[in-house]
Protein backbone atom coordinates (compact mmCIF):
# COMPACT_ATOMS: atom_id res chain seq x y z
CA UNK A 1 0.00 0.00 0.00
CA UNK A 2 2.67 2.32 0.67
CA UNK A 3 4.63 1.28 -2.31
CA UNK A 4 1.88 2.57 -4.23
CA UNK A 5 1.02 5.81 -2.69
CA UNK A 6 5.09 6.38 -2.79
CA UNK A 7 4.69 5.63 -7.12
CA UNK A 8 1.52 7.80 -7.30
CA UNK A 9 3.25 10.69 -5.43
CA UNK A 10 6.49 9.83 -7.40
CA UNK A 11 4.31 10.52 -10.90
CA UNK A 12 2.78 13.24 -9.81
CA UNK A 13 5.90 15.10 -9.10
CA UNK A 14 7.52 13.98 -11.97
CA UNK A 15 4.85 14.58 -15.01
CA UNK A 16 4.60 18.44 -12.85
CA UNK A 17 7.88 18.76 -13.21
CA UNK A 18 8.03 18.14 -16.98
CA UNK A 19 4.75 20.47 -17.14
CA UNK A 20 6.56 23.45 -15.63
CA UNK A 21 9.72 22.73 -17.87
CA UNK A 22 7.54 22.82 -21.11
CA UNK A 23 5.31 25.67 -19.69
CA UNK A 24 8.78 27.82 -19.18
CA UNK A 25 10.18 27.07 -22.45
CA UNK A 26 6.95 28.17 -24.14
CA UNK A 27 7.75 31.34 -22.22
CA UNK A 28 11.11 31.43 -22.76
CA UNK A 29 10.80 31.54 -26.58
CA UNK A 30 7.33 33.63 -26.47
CA UNK A 31 8.39 36.74 -24.21
CA UNK A 32 9.50 39.66 -25.84
CA UNK A 33 12.53 41.01 -23.64
CA UNK A 34 15.42 39.62 -21.18
CA UNK A 35 13.48 40.36 -18.26
CA UNK A 36 10.58 38.44 -18.42
CA UNK A 37 12.64 35.40 -20.42
CA UNK A 38 14.60 35.39 -17.11
CA UNK A 39 11.43 35.16 -15.17
CA UNK A 40 10.07 32.11 -16.97
CA UNK A 41 13.66 30.45 -17.11
CA UNK A 42 13.86 30.86 -12.97
CA UNK A 43 10.36 29.49 -12.92
CA UNK A 44 11.17 26.41 -15.13
CA UNK A 45 14.91 25.52 -12.24
CA UNK A 46 12.60 26.19 -9.64
CA UNK A 47 9.67 24.81 -9.56
CA UNK A 48 10.04 22.29 -12.95
CA UNK A 49 13.46 20.82 -11.42
CA UNK A 50 12.68 21.29 -8.36
CA UNK A 51 9.12 19.08 -8.71
CA UNK A 52 11.37 16.16 -10.28
CA UNK A 53 13.55 15.91 -8.11
CA UNK A 54 11.28 15.63 -5.52
CA UNK A 55 9.12 12.86 -7.93
CA UNK A 56 12.63 10.97 -7.85
CA UNK A 57 13.21 10.94 -4.49
CA UNK A 58 10.10 9.59 -3.71
CA UNK A 59 10.49 6.69 -6.36
CA UNK A 60 13.96 5.68 -4.67
CA UNK A 61 12.66 5.74 -1.40
CA UNK A 62 14.69 5.78 1.15
CA UNK A 63 18.43 5.94 0.45
CA UNK A 64 21.39 7.88 0.64
CA UNK A 65 20.14 8.57 -3.32
CA UNK A 66 17.40 10.16 -1.93
CA UNK A 67 19.97 12.32 0.39
CA UNK A 68 21.64 13.39 -3.12
CA UNK A 69 18.56 14.43 -4.91
CA UNK A 70 16.93 16.99 -1.63
CA UNK A 71 20.64 18.12 -1.54
CA UNK A 72 20.40 18.87 -5.22
CA UNK A 73 17.22 20.75 -4.73
CA UNK A 74 17.91 22.63 -1.69
CA UNK A 75 21.04 23.68 -4.08
CA UNK A 76 18.89 24.74 -7.11
CA UNK A 77 16.10 26.23 -4.43
CA UNK A 78 19.21 28.88 -3.53
CA UNK A 79 21.16 29.31 -6.79
CA UNK A 80 18.59 29.70 -9.55
CA UNK A 81 16.55 32.73 -8.22
CA UNK A 82 20.39 34.11 -7.09
CA UNK A 83 21.40 33.45 -10.81
CA UNK A 84 17.91 35.09 -12.18
CA UNK A 85 18.83 37.72 -9.86
CA UNK A 86 22.24 38.64 -11.36
CA UNK A 87 21.83 38.36 -14.49
CA UNK A 88 18.81 40.70 -15.01
CA UNK A 89 21.10 43.22 -13.02
CA UNK A 90 23.75 42.97 -15.56
CA UNK A 91 20.99 43.59 -18.10
CA UNK A 92 19.56 46.90 -16.16
CA UNK A 93 23.64 47.97 -15.72
CA UNK A 94 24.06 47.52 -19.09
CA UNK A 95 21.11 49.53 -20.02
CA UNK A 96 18.80 46.80 -21.78
CA UNK A 97 15.13 48.50 -21.94
CA UNK A 98 12.14 46.13 -20.97
CA UNK A 99 9.52 45.96 -23.95
CA UNK A 100 6.70 48.03 -23.38
CA UNK A 101 3.18 46.37 -24.43
CA UNK A 102 0.35 48.56 -24.89
CA UNK A 103 -3.04 47.14 -24.26
CA UNK A 104 -4.24 46.24 -27.25
CA UNK A 105 -1.43 43.73 -27.75
CA UNK A 106 1.56 44.91 -29.72
CA UNK A 107 4.82 46.51 -28.68
CA UNK A 108 5.97 49.98 -28.73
Amino acid sequence: MIAIAADILSWIGIIGGVFFIVVGAVGVIRMPDIYTRLHSAGMTDTMGAGLMLIGMSFHEGITLVTVRLILIWGFLLFTSPIATYALSRAALHGEVTPVQVNFKGGSS
